[in-house]
Order: structure tokens, then C-alpha cells, then sequence
């Protein structure tokens, strides 16, 4: 008998008992992400959720938390107003997702405003919510807003100006994104200067650090808080937008900073990380997955976090 045909005789019934047990013992699915409450994603300044419905705004990241088990809605705000206003949008997004499938509550991680959009949703209706985790979001503020409004005071004619082209640019972001919310540029530097900033957390402290650069409280009213960011400007030579984050970082003098938000004014809760190597825009995965090439994978965090989510529970 050739070798051939005794290879055959021996390798068909080898393969047949390999089938019967991989059918016996079938692959488990990646449960990795899967949390007792859907994700709900909020953007921050100037955001959206996806531009002509093609390209996201949190890159590829809710591809990644759902490849886990992770039931993942991306909200859809203004991209210019107050935490206030963003977060009566958040809350209508909220109810209607809650009539339309049951749930309970929601885990809400928001980036940049979209921390203090959904600390405003967690103070106001924490029925709605499960936990919340900001991502370079500018708790205390953030010096760039000061800069801007400083450079253009109250009472400036440039104000309303340079306002109405702000907002004009914010329209435009809406329109390519399918959303006709009104934009308040104004409205949106207030909420993020220092003072804005110091007025909103006073109304809405829950989870607020105890000290400048400290951590905050990690349950506040059944509410589970969370915070991280990065503290990179330049991260890319081939990512263009590195050349704002560069002249963002410049207002810092010489703090720690992702570019537009400083290291602890990113604090809030249980503080996971503050010093990714990550500007403002490396952490939604921005501008299309362009990083440091030995910087942590944003996709790889957020699936890491909410994993932290679902082993509490929520």
C-alpha cells in the first residue's frame, strides 16, 4: 500500500473525529465587553457622531467595544453649548432608547465637554444612569478657553463676530452629520473656562476631586465615576492636527497637558490613568488612528475600561 493511500486512510477519520469535537465543544463568543448597561458615547466640543454617516467621530472605537459583547450607542449633541443644553439632548436620547428597548440605565463615557455633558445627565436623572467615564475632559476648566476669552472679553465688538463664524463652522458640522441643533459658541467657552467650569462643578459635585490634583469619590448615589486622559501634544509627524494641539499646549506653562486639557484638570472619580502619551484628539483615536507609535491603542483602553464595567457589575 502507497504512503498516499495509507495517508488517506488514516488523516479522513482524523479530520472526522477533529469535526465531531469542535462541534462538541463549540468556540465561546468574546464576552469581553459585554456590560450589564448599554455604552452610550458623547462627544465633546465641535463633535458629532459620524460625518455623512461614514466617518466617526470616535474612530473605530465602537467597532471594537461591540467586537466584546458591548451593546454601544453613539449620541448625537450640539457640537457648540452649554453642559446644560448638550445634556437635556442627552437625557431625550437617553429616554428614547430606554421606550424603545427596555433598558434600565446606561454606562456614558463622554470625551472632552462630553465628560461635564454626562456628569450633568448623572446629577440631574442618575435613573438613567449606571456609571460615567470622562475621557480629557476639562473639569477645572481649560486654559485655552481662558486664553480665547481673555483675547476676546465681554463687551469686545470682536465677540459677536468672531461668535457668529464659530457658530457658522458648528452648523456646518451639524448639517454633514444630520443634526440642526441650534449652536452657542458663547455659551460653549463659558461652560469651559475656569470660571464656567468652577460654577458648573459647584451645582454638580458629585464624584469632584478632593483635592486641585487629587482623585474624587468612585460611587457617588450608585453612580459609579471614572476619568482618564493623555498628556501628549505632538504625537505624529504625519498628523496635521498635532500643529493645534502644539499651540494649545504653549498656554499650559509648562503643566502636563494633552493640548487643550491639562492633566488634572482631567481628574474626576477614581482617576484610572492621567498621562497617556495622547493629545486631545489621540484619544478618541483621532485624526483616523494617527499615534505615537509606542503609545497605548486607544481602542485597546476603552475596551479595557469597559471590561472595568462589566466586572462591577454594571
Amino acid at each position: 500500500m502507497s504512503r498516499l493511500h495509507l495517508g488517506r486512510l488514516i488523516g479522513a477519520p482524523l479530520l472526522l473525529a477533529l469535526l465531531l469535537c469542535a462541534s462538541a465543544f463549540p468556540a465561546s463568543a468574546d464576552d469581553y465587553t459585554k456590560t450589564r448597561y448599554p455604552v452610550v458615547l458623547v462627544h465633546g466640543l465641535f463633535g458629532f457622531d459620524a460625518i455623512g454617516g461614514v466617518y466617526d467621530y470616535w474612530f473605530g472605537i465602537p467597532q471594537a467595544l461591540r467586537s466584546g459583547g458591548a451593546e454601544v450607542y453613539v449620541a448625537q449633541v450640539t457640537a457648540a453649548n452649554s453642559n446644560e443644553v448638550r445634556g437635556e439632548e442627552l437625557i431625550d436620547q437617553l429616554e428614547t432608547l430606554r421606550a424603545l428597548h427596555g433598558y434600565a440605565k446606561f454606562n456614558l463615557i463622554g470625551h472632552s465637554q462630553g465628560g461635564p455633558t454626562a456628569r450633568y445627565v448623572a446629577s440631574v436623572r442618575p435613573d438613567l444612569v449606571a456609571s460615567m467615564t470622562s475621557v480629557g475632559s476639562p473639569h477645572a476648566g481649560s486654559k485655552v478657553a481662558d486664553f480665547v476669552g481673555t483675547t476676546l472679553p465681554e463687551g469686545s465688538p470682536l465677540r459677536p463676530l468672531v461668535a457668529s463664524f464659530v457658530n457658522a463652522f458648528a452648523d456646518l458640522i451639524g448639517l454633514l452629520s444630520g443634526s440642526n441643533n441650534s449652536q452657542d459658541s458663547l455659551a460653549a467657552l463659558k461652560a469651559l473656562d475656569s470660571a464656567g467650569a468652577a460654577r458648573f462643578n459647584a451645582r454638580y459635585p458629585q464624584g469632584k476631586p478632593a483635592t486641585a490634583c487629587g482623585a474624587g469619590a468612585g460611587k457617588v448615589d450608585g453612580i459609579a465615576y471614572y476619568s482618564f486622559g493623555g498628556t501628549s501634544n505632538s504625537t505624529n509627524f504625519f498628523d496635521g492636527s498635532d500643529i493645534a494641539m502644539i499651540a494649545g499646549g504653549l498656554l499650559f506653562g509648562g503643566e502636563a497637558n494633552d493640548g487643550l486639557v491639562g492633566r488634572c484638570s482631567s481628574h474626576w472619580g477614581q482617576v484610572i490613568r492621567d498621562d497617556y502619551d495622547w493629545n486631545h484628539l489621540d484619544e478618541v483615536n483621532q485624526i483616523a488612528g494617527l499615534r505615537g507609535v509606542f503609545s497605548s491603542n486607544p481602542t485597546s483602553v476603552y475596551r479595557a475600561q469597559v471590561n472595568r464595567l462589566k466586572n462591577a457589575g454594571l
